[in-house]
């Protein structure tokens, strides 16, 4: 029996789309249209044709009302991760936050599943929400961007003309935000004295709250790169110019104190570019033993492992290798069947 499921596609319409949660989004609809057991509506808006079996909320914000106050059908939530209520001093609810908050805790409660993207988030759904073990399925995910390893050299020479980049440079790709940790990447690329290249809409973004306490690290991203040319940041790019970057970077860093996954972490492995990441949070879960685990509380331990991966040629050419057999493990017909798994389930109670 076909089911008629219908997911939330909102913040695709914002500046979600550029984020985490819109490359999610995107590639799983993009799978879940290529399964059978499925029709998939889009909604734009709280209107749920009657036909529908099933909601999917592909996203969860504590504070902000992201969940129905009033449904008539059976949903199902995706809580990436709960960052928020990790770093309460970097992401203050606010009074108004903590009101919302109670009221998500409610309207959470009604959901038939939770869908999760690591163990390490389930972990955390279950101390901060108080949802049982047993209502949470772990669906990992796969790379955000259809990248792939570029070999053309005239193609990367273009593009290394085209960006200015150095011939030797560390890469990240993402946000700015306090658990990213880009604070870090800046301070030890510079105790190794290598470039680091940034790409990403939000570090190249002028326009925004300074006093705002979520807007600290971008503050402090532009103040440390302002005049200086260690530091090239590049804002968003399309995926073949990506894939270009993580095929010319000499190292790819993401030494987050956080994540609910690291999309980019096998991006960077697709295209054959070694790993340095957190050794905390889900970070683990998804490098496997395919990149180096640091400590991001040390810059010199970041410093050290990008310095290893870069003049250590043997370790990093295992390094690639294992990247690329790790990242082939996850792929988004995986993810869209066990979310089918999760919809089933929430169907079947």
């Amino acid at each position: 029996m076909e089911m008629k499921i219908g997911i939330d596609v909102l913040p695709l319409y914002n500046q979600s789309q550029f984020r985490g949660i819109g490359f999610y989004i995107k590639r799983l609809i993009e799978a879940l249209k290529k399964e059978k057991e499925i029709e998939l509506v889009e909604i734009k808006d709280r209107k749920i044709p009657n036909e529908i079996d099933l909601i999917h909320y592909p996203y969860f914000s504590p504070f902000f009302i992201s969940l129905p106050l009033f449904s008539r059908k059976k949903f199902i939530v995706t809580i990436h991760d709960l960052i928020p209520l990790v770093f309460p001093k970097a992401y203050p609810s606010g009074i108004r936050g903590k009101i919302k908050f109670e009221i998500q805790k409610v309207l959470l409660k009604r959901a038939s599943r939770i869908i999760t993207d690591s163990e390490n988030s389930k972990k955390d759904i279950i101390k901060f929400l108080k949802i049982p073990e047993e209502r949470i399925d772990i669906v990992f995910l796969a790379p955000g961007n259809n990248v792939k390893r570029i070999e053309n050299k005239e193609f990367l020479a273009k593009l290394s003309n085209k960006f200015n980049l150095p011939k030797r440079f560390v890469l990240y790709v993402g946000d700015v935000n306090f658990n990213k940790n880009v604070i870090g990447i800046v301070k030890a690329c510079r105790m190794v004295k290598i470039p680091l290249v940034i790409v990403g809409k939000q570090a190249v973004q002028s326009d925004f709250d300074a006093d705002n306490i979520e807007n600290r690290s971008l503050a402090e991203l532009i103040s440390l790169t302002e005049g200086k040319k260690d530091i090239i940041k590049l804002g968003f790019l399309e995926e073949d110019e990506l894939s270009g970057l993580y095929s010319l970077a000499s190292v790819y860093c993401q030494p987050s104190f956080y994540e609910g996954f690291g999309l980019q972490i096998l991006e960077a492995m697709t295209c054959g570019c070694p790993v340095v990441t957190s050794n905390i949070s889900s970070l683990p879960e998804v490098a496997g033993k395919a990149a180096l685990l640091v400590n991001p509380e040390s810059t010199e331990e970041i410093a050290e492992g990008i310095r290893k991966m870069i003049e250590d040629k043997e370790f990093r050419e295992k390094m690639v290798s294992a990247g690329f057999k790790q990242a082939s493990k996850f792929g988004w017909e995986k993810t869209a069947r066990e979310t089918i798994k999760a919809y089933e389930k929430a169907l079947a109670k």
